[in-house]
């Protein structure tokens, strides 16, 4: 977060309240609002109100993660799960609000924050380590999980 946000920038945090949120809060200092529930997916009005975003591990629950990042400007960091040829995405039978509805490639995530105005400016993959043993497990050492990137997109010009 150093690397792109400061302190002193308004923040808003796409998803309820979180522990990394808390964290960042309590231990970074830095200034964050989450959203409060709602569906972005239909209630994506918030992101006009800030320039500076983060969404982790939130656009893979959205329909249509394409008509928030179009309305948003500003700076953003975002996290997405990468698609695994080994593994389903993820489904929660009990609980459709905490399913995957995209596992992103890293292109896939690029070509999106491309089509929105977006320009990616750094960016950085990693594994998921687990402590289980099997051949899932294994691959999960070896390909990368997720994906994180810093974007922006140039705010309109105000005229007046």
């Amino acid at each position: 977060m150093d690397k792109h946000f400061s302190t002193a920038d308004d923040i808003l945090d796409l998803g309820e309240h979180n522990e990394l949120a808390e964290y960042l809060r309590k231990e970074g200092g830095y200034k964050i609002t989450n959203t409060t529930g709602q569906d972005l997916d239909i209630n994506y009005s918030v992101v006009t109100e800030y320039t500076n975003i983060t969404a982790f591990e939130i656009f893979e629950h959205l329909f249509a993660p394409f008509n928030l990042l179009n309305s948003a400007r500003g700076r953003l960091i975002a996290s997405v799960p990468l698609n695994l040829w080994f593994a389903p995405e993820y489904w929660n039978n009990y609980n459709v609000q905490d399913c995957h509805y995209h596992e992103f490639t890293v292109r896939q995530f690029n070509h999106l924050l491309k089509r929105t105005g977006w320009t990616v400016k750094d960016w950085e993959t990693w594994r998921s380590y687990d402590k289980f043993f099997g051949i899932k497990p294994l691959f999960r050492r070896i390909w990368p999980r997720y994906y994180i990137v810093y974007a922006e997109k140039q705010l309109p010009l105000i005229t007046g």
